[in-house]
C-alpha cells in the first residue's frame, strides 16, 4: 500500500513492489504515464459506466438520482476514459448524503467490482480477459459541482431543496453559506417534525431560531431544517474546523429556544439520542441509539450518553442494546472539538483531551457496571479506537459483514488508549490469547474486517451482509436473549464474573493506569499527539505513508 502523494513518490513505490496489478480506490489526480503505462492500473470510480469525472456521487445526490454505480476502468492518458474491467449497479437511497452512499452501498459494489476485476487479470494481457458486458454509457464528462448550482437561496428553497444540496457536499466540501455573519461551511442537515415546527418560534426564511443537542434549527421557505455541524472559515491561527453548530455560534445562539425532546419518543423526531422498548413484558428489550456525527464523541455528547445509559437502567428491560449511527457506532474522542479549545481563551487542547478522555471513560464505566441485565453493542458502521473499546465493553457485539473496525491508537500520535482497553481486550480474547491479540491489534494499527474481529472473539457475531439487514436480524435474536429460558441464569452469571474481576483488580486501577499514560501524551513532552491530531483535523496532505503499511519499503 502506498499513498498518492507525488508521481515520483508512486514510480518509486511501483519499482520496490514490482506489482503485477496496481488499484487506485480513490485517487485526487492522474496516475503517471510511466506507471500506467507498463502495467495495467485499475481506477474505482463511484459513477456508472460512461459516467466520468471527479464528483460523481455529488452530481448523483444533487439530481435526486435513484440508481447509481461504481466502474473499475483500466488507467489510460484520458481521465475515466479506459476500458471497463468491472461494474456494479446500485440504488441511492433518497435521504442519505453523499457520506453515507460512499461508506455503505459504494464501498460494498466497490469490494465485488475490484474482485471481479481481479478474475479478470491475465499476466502480460493488456486488458481484462473475458470484457464485462457494458449497460448504455451514461452521463459523459461532469467536473466539479460549481458552487453556484448548489448554493442556498434562503428566499426560494424549500426544505428538501436545501437538505438534498447540504446532503450532496456532506463529509467534503459542505456547503459554502454564511450564519450570524460569519462564512461558514454547512454539514449534517436533518429534516424537521411537524410537532417541532408546531412549537418552534416563527421566522424568516434563513432565519435561525432554536436549538437542539448540536443543531440550530433554521427557518425555510416551507418549514425549517437542522443544520447539526459547520465548518466556518478559518480566521487568523484558527483553522477551520468541523464542530456542533451550537459550539460554533455560542454565544450568539445563546438565547435561542432549546427544543428539547425526551429519550423515549417517536422515531421521526431527530436528535442524537433515541430510545425505544420493544417485546412483552418480562421480555422487553431497549434500544438507546446514539448518532454523533462522524462517529466523534465530544465531553458534552459524552455526559449526554452517559446520561442515557443511566437513564436506561431504570427501565425495566431484560436486554439493552446500544446501537451507533448508521454510518459510524464510535470513533472516540472529539478530535476538531479538542482542536477548537486550543483556540479558546482559557482553555487548551491537552485540558480538553483530558476532559474528553475521562467523559467517555464514564460511559464505558456505566456499560461495563450494568450487571442487572444483558447488555449488546450493534454496530451497523464502523468504529475506531476508543469507538471500538466502547462497543467491546458490552456483554455481545453484533456486526455486519460490511463493517470496518480500527481497534488501535498508535496513529494518533502514540497515543496510549483508555476507555478501559487493557481490561476489556484481554477479556475477550481470553489470558491464553491476550498477548499475542494486543500486540496483532496495537502494534499492528491495521484496519480489521468484521470476519477477522469475530475470529479474534473481538465480535461476538456477524449477523447479516450489510446494515439494511442487520437491523431486523438483530431484533430477531436482541427478542430471543430476552425471552431465553435461561436469562436469569446468564445475568446472575455475569454479576459473578464482574465481582470476581473487581476483587483482583478494580475497574479504577485500570483506568488510573490507562489515564497516566494519557496525561503524558496530552501534557508530556513527547508533543507527537498534538501535532498528529492538528494535521488530521486540517486535513494536512501526508508527507510520506506510514512503514507500517508500505512495507515494500525497506
Amino acid at each position: 500500500m502506498e499513498l498518492d502523494i507525488s508521481d515520483a513518490v508512486t514510480e518509486e513505490a511501483v519499482a520496490l513492489a514490482r506489482p503485477d496489478l496496481v488499484i487506485a480506490p480513490f485517487l485526487k489526480r492522474r496516475i503517471p504515464e510511466s506507471v500506467w503505462s507498463v502495467r495495467p492500473c485499475l481506477v474505482v470510480h463511484p459513477g456508472p459506466p460512461g459516467d466520468r469525472g471527479p464528483a460523481a456521487l455529488d452530481w448523483a445526490v444533487l439530481r435526486g438520482d435513484a440508481q447509481g454505480g461504481v466502474t473499475v476502468l483500466q488507467a489510460t492518458g484520458e481521465f475515466d476514459a479506459g476500458p471497463v474491467w468491472a461494474w456494479r449497479a446500485l440504488p441511492l437511497r433518497g435521504d442519505a448524503t453523499k457520506a453515507s452512499l460512499y461508506r455503505h452501498e459504494v464501498t460494498r459494489a466497490a469490494v465485488d467490482a475490484v474482485l471481479e476485476a481481479i478474475a479478470r487479470f491475465r499476466p502480460g494481457a493488456i486488458g481484462p480477459a473475458l470484457p464485462p458486458a457494458l449497460p448504455a454509457l451514461q452521463g459523459g464528462w461532469q467536473g466539479p459541482v460549481p458552487a453556484a448550482q448548489r448554493s442556498i437561496d434562503w428566499s426560494s428553497d424549500d426544505s428538501a431543496a436545501v437538505l438534498r444540496k447540504i446532503q450532496s457536499a456532506d463529509g467534503h466540501p459542505g456547503i459554502a453559506d454564511v450564519l450570524f455573519g460569519q462564512p461558514c461551511r454547512l454539514h449534517d442537515a436533518h429534516p424537521v417534525s411537524a410537532a417541532t415546527l408546531a412549537r418552534a418560534p416563527a421566522g424568516s426564511p434563513g432565519e435561525v431560531v432554536g436549538r437542539r443537542g448540536p443543531a440550530l434549527l433554521r427557518r425555510t421557505v416551507d418549514g425549517a431544517v437542522w443544520i447539526g455541524h459547520v465548518r466556518v472559515e478559518a480566521s487568523g491561527e484558527r483553522p477551520a474546523l468541523k464542530i456542533a453548530a451550537t459550539r460554533a455560534f455560542a454565544d450568539s445562539c445563546a438565547g435561542l429556544s432549546e427544543l428539547d425532546v425526551p429519550l423515549l419518543r417517536d422515531a421521526g423526531e431527530w436528535d442524537e439520542l433515541h430510545y425505544a422498548e420493544t417485546g412483552a413484558a418480562g421480555a422487553r428489550v431497549g434500544w438507546l441509539r446514539f448518532d454523533f456525527h462522524n462517529g466523534a464523541m465530544s465531553t458534552r455528547q459524552c455526559e449526554r450518553l452517559r446520561d442515557a445509559l443511566r437513564w436506561a437502567r431504570t427501565r425495566d428491560t431484560q436486554v439493552l442494546v446500544l446501537a451507533g449511527g448508521s454510518d459510524f457506532f464510535s470513533n472516540g474522542i472529539h478530535l476538531h472539538d479538542i482542536e477548537a479549545s486550543a483556540h479558546d481563551a482559557g482553555d487548551s487542547a491537552a485540558d480538553a483531551s483530558w476532559r474528553n478522555i475521562n467523559a467517555i471513560d464514564d460511559v464505558v464505566l456505566e456499560l461495563l457496571t450494568m450487571t442487572d441485565r444483558l447488555s449488546v453493542a450493534m454496530l451497523s458502521g464502523n468504529a475506531g479506537a476508543g469507538g471500538c473499546y466502547l462497543a467491546f465493553a458490552a456483554d455481545l457485539v453484533w456486526t455486519h459483514a460490511g463493517v470496518v473496525l480500527n481497534p488501535h491508537y498508535k496513529n494518533m500520535g502514540n497515543l496510549f488508549g483508555s476507555e478501559y482497553w487493557t481490561y476489556t481486550l484481554p477479556r475477550r480474547v481470553g489470558a491464553a490469547r491476550a498477548a499475542e491479540v494486543t500486540q496483532r491489534v496495537m502494534q499492528g494499527r491495521l484496519p480489521m474486517s468484521a470476519a477477522e474481529a469475530a475470529s479474534l472473539a473481538l465480535v461476538d457475531a456477524v449477523l447479516a451482509d450489510d446494515a439494511a439487514t442487520l437491523a431486523p436480524r438483530a431484533a430477531t435474536e436482541a427478542a430471543a436473549l430476552a425471552a431465553a429460558h435461561n436469562h436469569t441464569e446468564r445475568v446472575a452469571a455475569k454479576q459473578r464474573q464482574r465481582d470476581d474481576d473487581e476483587s483482583r483488580k478494580p475497574l479504577a486501577a485500570y483506568r488510573d493506569e490507562e489515564l497516566q499514560q494519557m496525561h503524558r501524551n496530552f501534557y508530556g513532552f513527547d508533543p507527537s499527539y498534538h501535532v498528529a491530531r492538528h494535521h488530521f483535523v486540517t486535513r494536512k496532505p501526508h508527507a510520506w505513508t506510514p512503514r507500517h503499511l508500505a512495507i515494500h519499503r525497506p
